[in-house]
């Protein structure tokens, strides 16, 4: 008997029929004799219905008390669940996050998990019982107060239960039937990744691929968790995503491939902060203020400072949602760093062409640019890694700029357009 960590998304658990589906096929896992232990949103969209909610109640809810609110959509789901597999004459006993032993720090809304004690979940389901754990929420190693993960994060709470549980794969089900080279419902032609490597599966997580969480994949790499990602809605074959290619039952042991696949992001915002004097310390006083505004920043670049006013440009982008506390921490060090001016721009897009073959391939540079020039994309910002290249561009150049890409390095699938069910990506 193996011990199997499933997690469904909201679009997979969106109405009662969802749900209904769901359950049928937890208990099918369950009578192929595994012991099965189930993560699950909130249905379809409403925790952005409770968002909305509490901003129409108060325009900066307190984060504890959001927490509270937001928490409530996965408990919703988890009863559901319960009772649906236990009308399939199956046990079935749901959890919250605290009471599954997902313990936080204490950073309201996106807090990080410190620690899985899962003493629980292992006795019911020694018992025999099924256990539906609600995701995305903990609780406060110090304050002991409700915490949530962030968004997405009910992907990072299965993984942690599944090494908590040494379970033998984390399922992680959703809308589309894989990862994709690139987003399926911006690039039909689109072909699924049969495997991939935890390190091509980071970058492109962090690069904007919505499928996983990019610290859903950094805890799976970190405990050697397998991952599966498959859809619930067909019964297909998905995604493996591990260290190794599996050799029984998956793909063949070949070559990694030169591509992985691309991935975009339109949630970025780009802040130029302009007229900094060219000395020590300056570069460091700006990220210090969006440091301690708990703000992470993905690309920097830095001008070369004009010779005869000694001042320099400093360009970082970071999330839109972050985007007024960090100018509001930046106008704060105005005075003491001696800047010009801030310009914030919130009408970009970051496109990343991820592979594990491109460093040994030194042609990908080049056509990766001259595919993104023949479309007509300019670049604003570029950053690169041993297995990325990312560029900023102008965030209504990004649609076509994937599909040029994804076509140039050969990426388009030669069968049926890519199906996304739900309609989300997740």
């Amino acid at each position: 008997m193996g011990l199997v960590v499933q997690k469904y998304g909201g679009s997979s658990v969106a109405d009662a029929e969802g749900i209904k589906r769901v359950a049928k096929r937890i208990v099918e896992s369950k009578k192929n004799g595994n012991q099965v232990v189930a993560v699950v949103s909130a249905m379809g969209d409403s925790t952005d219905e409770l968002i909305d909610l509490a901003e129409q109640v108060s325009p900066i809810p307190a984060g504890r008390e959001l927490d509270m609110l937001l928490t409530a959509g996965e408990r919703i789901s988890m009863a559901l669940l319960a009772m649906a597999i236990k009308n399939l004459g199956h046990e079935a006993q749901s959890f919250t996050g605290s009471q599954a032993g997902v313990i936080t720090d204490s950073v309201h809304n996106k807090a990080r998990i410190i620690d899985v004690t899962p003493g629980r979940i292992k006795t019911s389901v020694d018992e025999g019982n099924i256990a539906i754990v609600a995701g995305f929420q903990g609780v406060s190693q110090d304050s002991k107060d409700i915490t949530t993960l962030g968004r997405g994060g009910s992907d990072t709470t299965a993984v942690a239960l599944a090494a908590a549980l040494e379970a033998d794969v984390c399922e992680i089900y959703t809308d589309v039937d894989g990862v994709f080279t690139a987003d399926p419902r911006v690039v039909k032609k689109a072909r699924k990744i049969d495997w991939i490597s935890f390190e091509d599966m980071l970058e492109l997580a962090a690069s904007g691929s919505k499928v996983l969480l990019h610290r859903c994949v950094e805890y799976a790499r970190r405990y050697n968790i397998p991952i599966h990602v498959r859809s619930s809605f067909s019964g297909l074959p998905g995604t493996w995503v591990s260290n190794e290619r599996p050799s029984e039952g998956g793909a063949e042991q070949v070559e990694h491939a030169l591509i992985s696949g691309v991935a975009h992001d339109v949630s970025e915002a780009k802040v130029t902060v302009v007229g900094v004097p060219d000395k020590p310390g300056e570069a460091a006083a700006i990220f210090r203020a969006i440091a301690d505004a708990e703000i992470n920043i993905d690309m920097v670049v830095q001008n070369v400072s004009a010779a005869s006013t000694g001042l320099t440009d400093i360009s970082f982008t970071l999330p839109k949602t972050d985007g007024k506390k960090a100018t509001s921490a930046l106008e704060k060090i105005k005075g003491r760093v001696g800047y010009d001016s801030l310009r914030y721009d919130d009408q970009v897009a970051k496109i990343s062409l991820v592979g594990a073959g491109m460093k040994t391939n030194p042609g990908v540079t080049a056509q990766f640019f001259e595919s993104l020039s023949d479309a007509g994309v300019n670049i604003e910002l570029i950053s690169t890694s041993e297995i990325r290249i990312s560029v900023v561009t102008r965030a209504d150049d990004v649609l076509g700029a994937v599909q040029a890409v994804h076509t140039s390095f050969g990426l388009d699938s030669d069968s049926d357009e890519a199906v996304v069910y739900g309609g989300t990506g997740r």
